[in-house]
């Protein structure tokens, strides 16, 4: 049941879903996440409050070295049950908070998809697993104190013409 209809939450006492997840995002190597949401209907719009934490594997921006990185934060969502174009025809500038997603008619919402967009924006821009990882792949001489990344080695034959 990753989709929940609108005709349930409007059906639900106090027009109010609890909605739990707890697996895997496939899309994603490896992460598994719980999650626990509440769904309320207010009138044209939808509001979706909870959190999700859980593990995901990446890999380092360093030193290329997978590892696990864990997250845990809140989700707060908005739908607006119609479309909201005729509404909003010229531009306008979104604000912190204002941003809507405009289910355009729609008979449901795919809670699965909006954990893994949640998930997805939440991971760190610079993913790096740390110092003390990173240095493990690098060989340093104790003659000349010369770093040797393997990966480099590609780059000592070059020729370069003028």
């Amino acid at each position: 049941m990753d989709k929940i209809l609108i005709e349930d939450i409007e059906r639900a006492p106090d027009k109010t879903l609890h909605y739990d997840f707890e697996g895997e995002i496939k899309e994603l190597e490896n992460c598994k996440v719980k999650s626990g949401l509440n769904i309320k209907s207010l009138g044209d719009f939808i509001e979706i409050k909870g959190t999700i934490s859980g593990t995901i594997t990446l890999e380092c921006d360093r030193c290329l070295n997978k590892f696990d990185y864990d997250f845990d934060f809140d989700i707060d969502e908005t739908y607006a049950k119609h479309s909201l174009y005729d509404e909003y025809s010229q531009e306008v500038e979104l604000k912190s908070g204002q941003f809507i997603t405009d289910l355009d008619g729609a008979k449901e919402i795919d809670i699965y998809d909006l954990l893994y967009q949640s998930v997805i924006l939440a991971l760190p821009n610079k993913k790096v697993c740390g110092i003390n990882n990173c240095n493990e792949g690098l060989f340093v001489s104790d003659e000349d104190m010369e770093v040797h990344d393997e990966r480099m080695d590609v780059f000592k034959h070059i020729q370069i013409e003028n």
